[in-house]
């Protein structure tokens, strides 16, 4: 290689670096500030992050995660009004479990109270979505729902979020609070679908806000059962860059679709 085509090609990686956008951290892609009153979730979804950092620090096991432990000082708080919008919950769901549901609902309307905007995040079975719409209907001028539906296959779903409910579920709340005139956003990160393009299309009708695409970010490598294997494998493939730069060509222009960072900075994309 000769000097010229060496300052050449450092020319083009710097332009290729200066082009890649910095991932946002954590929670700060949606909101400003988060907030919790469970540890655990019920959902025990594999591809957890919440999961993985409390194992690694011995904050859980394997089998305990789903057990929801209620952090009565959070349920018990009496929140500031916040400088931006607060995320709740963003390391648990709010879920059909009596005592969890009321918790979150007594965080909910003490976020609210505070005069805070607040976005709503679940994986939503339709009776703990009817009871939100109903019990914070006042508020839905300071509140967002964002939906996780990462797939429209059942079977996908119950391998990847076991305990989470069905997508003709999940779809069922979101027309609920679309119909009721609350501000309605959905993720679909991780997509669990080898094509993600139609479950977004499906599901646009339905989004006021924004409709969020982006891959899985965290796969243990070890400790994979040997006939899970092929599950893992093949969301390895569905996540390799000519896949994702598919799907940003094929949706780029859907109404109100947003990119998650991790995404973009894989696509190189500013």
């Amino acid at each position: 290689m000769t000097v010229i085509e060496r300052i050449i090609l450092i020319s083009q990686t710097v332009i290729k670096m200066g082009n890649v956008r910095k991932k946002t951290s954590g929670t700060k892609e949606w909101a400003d500030f988060n907030v919790n009153c469970v540890k655990g979730c019920a959902n025990d979804c594999r591809y957890c992050y919440a999961k993985m950092i409390a194992k690694r620090f011995g904050r859980c096991t394997e089998d305990s995660w789903k057990n929801m432990i209620i952090n009565t000082k959070m349920v018990d708080k009496k929140f500031k009004k916040y400088n931006g919008r607060v995320m709740f919950p963003s390391s648990h769901d709010i879920v059909d479990i009596p005592e969890v549901k009321e918790a979150c609902f007594t965080v909910l309307k003490n976020l609210l109270d505070a005069d805070n905007e607040v976005l709503v995040t679940m994986k939503p079975s339709l009776s703990v979505t009817k009871d939100v719409v109903e019990s914070f209907r006042t508020y839905k001028d300071r509140m967002q729902f964002r939906f996780t539906i990462t797939s429209n296959d059942d079977e996908t779903l119950s391998f990847w979020e076991p305990n989470a409910p069905a997508y003709s579920e999940r779809l069922e709340a979101l027309k609920l609070a679309y119909k009721e005139g609350f501000k309605t956003s959905v993720s679909v990160e991780p997509f669990l679908d080898d094509d993600p393009v139609p479950l977004v299309k499906e599901l646009s009708p339905y989004i006021t806000e924004s409709i969020w695409v982006g891959p899985m970010n965290h796969m243990p490598r070890k400790n994979i059962h040997p006939a899970d294997i092929p599950e893992y494998d093949r969301i390895r493939i569905a996540k390799h860059v000519d896949n994702l730069r598919r799907i940003h060509v094929e949706l780029v222009n859907v109404r109100n679709i947003r990119f998650k960072d991790s995404m973009r900075n894989k696509l190189g994309l500013s």
